[in-house]
């Protein structure tokens, strides 16, 4: 078959496509037509763009006004287990729309997208890759990833380590305990609720690595902040963080 023939055949399939099974962007419910859209048209992903604030240099939240970043005042009287966490946006508007249809409604395909937001927004951050020896992401109980289908974190964690070229660390960082679901909780309760979660099934693999820990959304740094204990109890030089977005 010839290249033209094949270019034609290939354009007929793909009108034949959209004339007997059409799809619709989930937010904007505009046709999507052009290559590689799948469930969010490509106006909505480049809709949302990174948060451009003033941070935390510890724990990362945002701060409102143009100061340089600086420490806030916890982080100032106890830093936490990981030496430095970024997230790229606000979880609101669109970029919470997507989150939601990736993390609850099954769309694991728009992990590829979240991670390319996230190269886009954060990839020249030095501090977040340099030296990083290897990516982990946050992990779920089995019974949790098994109803999701997936864990959302593996999936971005994967993707960038793919984009970045860093070793990728999927099976240390385990959760034994089935805690409930962090949301419902107020600050105090998700620290406890999430105590003995987590452990690392094998410390030499981890021993001595400085490790950038993935997740998909921050609230209180709690998760966080108990993964990046169990790594370092477990022989971790350094633990970074970086999440999409912070509530």
């Amino acid at each position: 078959m010839s290249f033209s023939l094949r270019q034609s055949l290939t354009s007929y399939l793909k009108l034949a496509e959209l004339i007997f099974f059409p799809s619709f962007c989930e937010l904007c419910s505009i046709l999507l037509e052009l290559p590689g859209e799948k469930i969010v048209c490509s106006s909505c992903l480049q809709g949302i763009k990174p948060h451009r604030t003033s941070y935390c240099l510890s724990c990362g939240k945002f701060f409102s006004g143009s100061s340089e970043p600086h420490y806030c005042r916890r982080c100032v009287e106890h830093r936490p287990a990981f030496s430095g966490h970024r997230s790229c946006g606000l979880y609101g508007g669109k970029l919470k729309d997507i989150i939601i249809l990736y993390k609850y409604r099954g769309f694991s395909v728009l992990g590829s997208s979240l991670a390319e937001f996230i190269h886009k927004s954060l990839g020249k951050e030095e501090s977040l890759w340099w030296e990083t020896d290897a990516i982990i992401p946050v992990p779920l109980h089995p019974k949790k990833e098994k109803e999701r289908g997936f864990n959302q974190a593996q999936i971005l964690a994967r993707e960038l380590a793919r984009r970045k070229r860093i070793p990728l660390i999927e099976d240390q960082l385990v959760k034994v305990k089935r805690t409930l679901p962090q949301t419902s909780l107020e600050a105090k309760e998700r620290e406890k609720n999430l105590k003995g979660a987590f452990e690392v099934k094998d410390g030499e693999k981890i021993e001595g690595k400085i490790i950038l820990l993935v997740d998909d959304v921050f609230t209180t740094g709690s998760t966080l902040q108990e993964c990046s204990l169990m790594l370092r109890r477990a022989g971790a030089l350094e633990v970074k963080a970086l999440t999409v977005a912070q509530a």
